[in-house]
């Protein structure tokens, strides 16, 4: 099947609360344009220096998500044009952003990456290092970052239960979270592989790639 027709079958899937950020990276322009044809304004990439590169080349209303690991240096790089970065996981991050975003006179709406998975592989802060990032003075003295959301990704397995009861913790902290603070509303969960587990567990955003442009392009 085609590009739009993936898509178009997906949309159909999905219900209406939840966003899809098609995951673009290592895609060519022409597959990300197909896409952005059919009607997908929302892309996902994990290095920034590729996705600034697609930015420069693709129409002016594309969201464009972060959602690799980000690296302190690399903000200033993508600061002008982030719609939403995915995986804050530190403090010390978020006041990187806090500083390039001032500079170009933004707010970036982020979300903090909580830790979830039984691998160690994965970033993320605990829920505890969570809770008091967000009621620390630093962050809450800042005026160009906006917390909309958690994110998590389940650990790599088999084991639905185990995906499952990762998803469930994610969605009981966010809970927890967005309670009293009306800005947080994003519920970051689910791939390809386990979506529609992750829509099922609460999850208000999914990040899907190969179900949408085929199998990565990796050189």
């Amino acid at each position: 099947m085609s590009i739009s027709e993936n898509l178009r079958n997906l949309k159909n899937e999905l219900p209406e609360h939840v966003t899809l950020v098609a995951v673009s990276k290592t895609k060519p322009i022409s597959d990300l344009m197909e896409a952005y044809n059919a009607g997908q304004r929302i892309f996902g990439e994990n290095k920034i220096q590729e996705m600034t590169e697609k930015w420069q080349q693709m129409p002016g209303d594309v969201e464009w998500h972060m959602i690799g690991h980000v690296q302190r240096n690399k903000v200033k790089y993508m600061a002008e044009f982030v719609s939403l970065i995915h995986g804050v996981d530190s403090l010390k991050l978020l006041k990187e952003i806090e500083k390039q975003a001032a500079k170009h006179q933004r707010v970036i709406s982020c979300l903090l990456q909580i830790h979830i998975a039984e691998e160690d592989t994965k970033f993320g802060l605990s829920e505890e290092e969570a809770l008091a990032l967000l009621e620390s003075e630093e962050f809450q003295a800042m005026k160009h970052v906006k917390i909309t959301g958690i994110m998590g990704m389940a650990t790599f397995t088999d084991n639905q239960d185990q995906v499952k009861r990762e998803f469930q913790t994610l969605r009981s902290l966010f809970v927890k979270i967005a309670h009293n603070r009306p800005e947080i509303n994003t519920l970051s969960m689910g791939m390809s592989g386990d979506y529609t587990m992750a829509i099922d567990c609460g999850s208000t955003m999914v990040r899907i790639g190969s179900s949408i442009f085929g199998a990565r392009n990796y050189h």
